[in-house]
């Protein structure tokens, strides 16, 4: 039975910029499409930013920065649980936005609201536990110590492929903090953002403290390119493609801010003959498929040793093969279609290479041109090596190429032998193989009989050219914050 996406999500819909607390059309009077990926519908037309827009914002920011910061932390914590129990009530409203906008299944949906929202709860509470230091004394009169302080405005850039759970968990640690924020959702999937301001304005955080612009595709550069050259922006935060990671990093040198960088993975799937294969295919499908692929922590190589690859790729083959494909809107679908046509071309092109390189086909390897431009079938690769672009570039789509591997040695050294370090998981029953192989592998997260990794609780970031900083658990507050030390003296 399909189901009328655009009908549920209505209510949040809104298609313009928010800044000082107003809903305002670009400068410009510019707009742009946002579509949906599984029929090239026209979901809405939204603002168009241009740097005035992107200026305007800051401007709000920066005003409203005093009197954020100066709110008491318990009561900037009493905002975000106000804004978290919205987004709770609206979960159903959210979760058929983004399905209608990023395509992927309502089910997965309604999972990234809950996920998206338990990083708004915890920064909630850790907004009252921004310790400092009182440091031991080092000469008689004098006092020192060391507080923490908001970093100040904060302009937070995120990607289409978890529309709410990436700016929530950016927003929520910069509020707690005591900072205002400015931010520009991807322009494949601005409007979940949006409602997601909207229903933090009704929790009431005051205006000015949180403004959002939409930019298309060629506005966004001369829009970001604003804040980058504004020195009243203090922080870049962003999850995206390292090279655009690499391209902020160098253009906000001049003004120094901090930065931090969530980019691309290319991340490794070992599986070791002494693991539980049937945990390993569950764990893999959990890790893989989740929004079709296109997760920067997918496994992107998949390592199995060779007396347990014949069985592995049996297993594997038999559960992909199963995966449910189709819009959003068919409660049976597992896998959506992806975001748009250069990612299909970009998955095309990756197993189109490893074919001519002698890969085999195990299940999938195709595009679905009968449900439309946007789908690709999941797909097992056999007899895939480090020759092959998918070895060497993020393939960000449904699919598994599988790598027959001899020693433990020479699995680890494979799977380090990229530029990147986001994500690694490994399965094993070895308790000593486990330890060594969690210490050498180069990684800002590794999951170890896991497939599933992300958590409020947690640290999530990497190492490498997948960027630094860290995002969630008590260290995500960090990155928001100065550390600004006193000296007192003539205490004696």
């Amino acid at each position: 039975m399909s189901m009328n996406l655009e009908l549920q999500a209505r209510t949040l819909i809104r298609d313009n910029n928010f800044i000082n607390g107003q809903w305002v059309a670009a400068a410009g009077g510019r707009r742009f499409a946002v579509t949906d990926p599984a029929t090239g519908k026209l979901v809405a037309d939204v603002a168009d930013s241009c740097p005035a827009d992107a200026r305007a914002a800051v401007d709000a920011a920066a005003a409203a920065l005093p009197g954020w910061r100066a709110t008491l932390p318990k009561d900037r914590a009493a905002v975000l649980r106000r804004w978290h129990a919205l987004i709770l009530e609206q979960q159903d409203a959210l979760a058929a936005l983004i399905s209608l906008e990023q395509g992927k299944p309502l089910a997965e949906g309604r999972g990234e609201i809950v996920y998206g929202a338990s990083y708004v709860a915890w920064f909630a509470d850790e907004a009252t536990r921004i310790y400092g230091d009182l440091i031991p004394q080092q000469q008689r009169g004098k006092r020192m110590s060391a507080i923490k302080e908001p970093i100040g405005v904060v302009a937070a850039i995120t990607p289409w492929n978890f529309p709410l759970a990436m700016i929530a968990r950016k927003i929520a640690p910069a509020l707690a903090a005591g900072c205002t924020v400015v931010a520009k959702p991807a322009e494949d999937t601005p409007l979940t953002a949006i409602a997601l301001v909207m229903l933090a304005h009704r929790a009431g955080v005051p205006d000015g403290v949180l403004n959002l612009i939409s930019a298309s595709r060629e506005s966004a550069v001369e829009a970001v390119g604003e804040w980058l050259a504004d020195s009243r922006v203090r922080k870049i935060t962003f999850t995206g493609s390292t090279p655009v990671g690499k391209y902020l990093a160098r253009e906000s040198a001049n003004s120094l801010k901090k930065a931090s960088l969530e980019l691309g993975g290319n991340a490794p799937f070992i599986v070791f003959e002494d693991a539980d294969l049937d945990a390993a295919v569950t764990g893999l499908l959990a890790a893989k498929f989740r929004n079709g692929g296109q997760t920067c922590v997918s496994p992107n190589r998949v390592y199995v040793q060779r007396s347990v690859y014949a069985r592995f790729s049996t297993l594997l083959s038999a559960k992909v093969a199963e995966l449910r494909v189709g819009p959003a809107s068919d409660p049976a679908s597992q896998i959506g279609p992806m975001i748009n046509v250069r990612a299909v071309e970009k998955i095309a092109r990756h197993v189109e290479d490893a074919l001519v390189n002698g890969a085999l086909v195990l299940t999938g390897g195709r595009r679905l041109a009968e449900l439309g431009p946007h789908y690709y079938a999941p797909t097992v690769l056999a007899n895939a090596t480090s020759r092959m672009l998918l070895c060497n570039e993020e393939t960000f789509g449904p699919v598994v190429p599988l790598f027959a591997f001899d020693t433990e040695q020479e699995a680890v050294q494979a799977a380090n032998d990229t530029p990147f370090g986001l994500a690694s998981y490994f399965y094993s029953q070895d308790v000593r193989r486990i330890d060594r192989v969690s210490r050498a592998l180069e990684a800002g997260i590794v999951g170890i009989n896991e497939g599933a990794l992300a958590s409020e609780a947690a640290p999530f970031g990497g190492v490498k050219e997948s960027g630094y900083g860290r995002e969630g658990s008590k260290y995500g507050l960090d990155d928001y914050l100065s550390i600004k030390y006193l000296c007192q003296g003539g205490l004696e």
